[in-house]
């Protein structure tokens, strides 16, 4: 029973990990743009299939343009549709994020078809590795790795670069930004655009894990969702936070009660909220407030 629990926690820590990738690209995107961008998810699968496509022509290592791929689609998708959207009500942004995810997923079906895609990870990273109790895949092992590692950089990203400390400000003052001679609107897409490829990046890294199909973005968005809220707006290490506890959490569940697996992380986000309305590391910020 213990070797379950453990190897289940760690699976539950790969987990963890990708939602966190995504909902921190969800959180800054809200924080900076003001934007509930519903259409997240889209750019995960887009993450997803433009590295299953690479894979199949031209081998693993050209996959590793696939996150910079959706940023740069989602720059493009910024400068000509959520431009428009910021000085709109809220209710037009949720409108058409949302029918930009059911967009993205119908063409998907149209090009590749309904069915599920086969993905395989790497040849070196196949086999398993086992740790005392711990049985693991190599691959979900690199996944842990390049997830952390990704974290980490783009920590030292927001922290050290003077692009990080304009989005870390512009996220609490957007217009402050702009009156201290900025480019905002550059700003605004180069936001969205990290935001986007952090999404493609944990699909890449989840193709293999999950099978590769057009709705694989809706089983991505609402855990980001879920953990946005848990951790608190904004808050990224509020996101790290709430995304391992989901993962963990998910992972358990499916375990051992796999008929609550499907609410759990639902169950652990009412929880939290009772005891903390603004999530566990939530501010108040008085843009939004």
């Amino acid at each position: 029973m213990l070797d379950m629990i453990l190897s289940q926690a760690v699976n539950g820590l790969v987990l963890g990990f990708l939602y966190v990738l995504i909902a921190v690209g969800l959180s800054i995107i809200f924080g900076m743009l003001g934007i509930v961008n519903f259409a997240h998810g889209a750019f995960f699968a887009i993450g997803a299939y433009l590295a299953l496509v690479l894979t199949q022509q031209f081998g693993w290592g050209a996959a590793l343009l696939a996150p910079l791929l959706t940023g740069l689609i989602g720059m493009v998708v910024e400068m000509v549709l959520i431009r428009r959207l910021y000085d709109k009500e809220p209710l037009i942004s949720l409108i058409l994020t949302f029918a930009l995810a059911l967009l993205v997923e119908a063409v998907l079906r149209l090009v590749f078809g309904g069915a599920p895609q086969p993905f395989s990870p790497p040849r070196p990273l196949a086999g398993f590795v086992e740790w005392g109790a711990i049985l693991i895949t190599t691959y979900r092992v690199a996944v842990l790795c390049v997830t952390i590692a990704a974290l980490v950089a783009f920590w030292a990203f927001l922290a050290f670069t003077p692009f990080g400390r304009i989005i870390r400000a512009g996220s609490r003052d957007p217009e402050m930004v702009g009156l201290l001679g900025i480019n905002l609107p550059i700003v605004l897409s180069g936001v969205f655009g990290i935001g986007c490829l952090l999404a493609g990046l944990a699909g890449m890294l989840a193709g293999p894990l999950w099978t590769v199909s057009p709705a694989i973005g809706a089983a991505a968005i609402m855990p980001a969702f879920v953990i946005v809220t848990i951790g608190g707006l904004g808050s990224y290490r509020g996101a790290i936070v709430a995304g391992l506890m989901v993962g963990l959490v998910t992972a358990l569940t499916v375990q051992f009660y796999p008929d609550w697996s499907g609410v759990a992380m639902y169950v652990l986000m009412a929880v939290v909220l009772i005891a903390r309305p603004r999530g566990l590391f939530g501010e108040k910020w008085e843009r939004f407030e």
